[in-house]
């Protein structure tokens, strides 16, 4: 099998590469099987740039002077320190920092497709407004002529025929008050959108300015664009 050089990043990343690929202990290595094939992989890779090759001849040389120092005979009253125990520390130290690096490319890609919105100008502040009875009175003829087309004749026109009873403006602020237990703010046109009658357009009407008066809620905004928000007891 032909190895690449360009696919490792020095001879430690060989080593490794090969260490793996013959199932064999770290700590263990066969010296001469493996500096075998690393000398295949440097003989495959003459064309290489020889600033990068420097490396890998350095690593080829320390491998000739381990297999040279495991060859030689050993006393048994000596005890000789492992000539393959600096090699070991070197590739468990670099084994660490290639997991390392890993983690943090992977970590570092995180969000790299992400992009967040500048923060807009505002400007100034938002402009208070405030209402009069007018602005109210106003907002429910748009209202009442919006809802003119959808909306049933009104009662006078079945008099003698058929009889309305009048919406309770009770109903209304009730129904109201309800709607804020899923919102925090109501556009004041919304309020309408159920209405079946005049009658219960005049009562949502008139259940407002009830609300507004007792200062349960708090109007913002002019014309059909106001919105309605719910005072707590706190006057908030």
């Amino acid at each position: 099998m032909e190895f690449h050089l360009e696919n490792f990043d020095g001879p430690l990343d060989l080593l490794l590469h090969l260490i793996a690929k013959n199932k064999v202990s770290i700590y263990d290595i066969p010296i001469a099987e493996i500096l075998d094939q690393y000398m295949e992989v440097l003989h495959a890779a003459e064309a290489m740039d020889l600033d990068v090759a420097g490396d890998f001849v350095a690593m080829a040389a320390q491998l000739v002077y381990i297999k040279s120092k495991m060859l030689l005979p050993r006393h048994e009253e000596e005890e000789e320190e492992d000539p393959r125990t600096s090699l070991v520390e070197m590739l468990l130290e670099y084994q660490r920092i290639k997991e390392t690096t890993s983690f943090f490319r992977e970590k570092g890609e995180i969000g790299r497709d992400i992009f967040v919105k500048q923060p807009e100008n505002l400007g100034d502040a938002p402009k208070e407004y405030h209402q009069s009875v007018s602005d109210l009175i106003r907002a429910a003829n748009n209202m009442l002529r919006r809802a003119q087309r959808r909306v049933p004749p009104p009662a006078s026109a079945f008099s003698g025929i058929v009889g309305r009873e009048p919406v309770p403006v009770e109903g209304r602020i009730t129904a109201i008050l309800k709607r804020f237990l899923h919102h925090v703010r109501l556009p004041f046109r919304r309020l309408f959108d159920d209405a079946k009658s005049r009658s219960e357009i005049v009562a949502t009407f008139l259940a407002v300015l009830e609300l507004s008066k007792n200062r349960r809620i708090r109007l913002d905004g002019d014309g059909e664009d106001m919105e309605l928000t719910l005072i707590d007891d706190k006057g908030e």
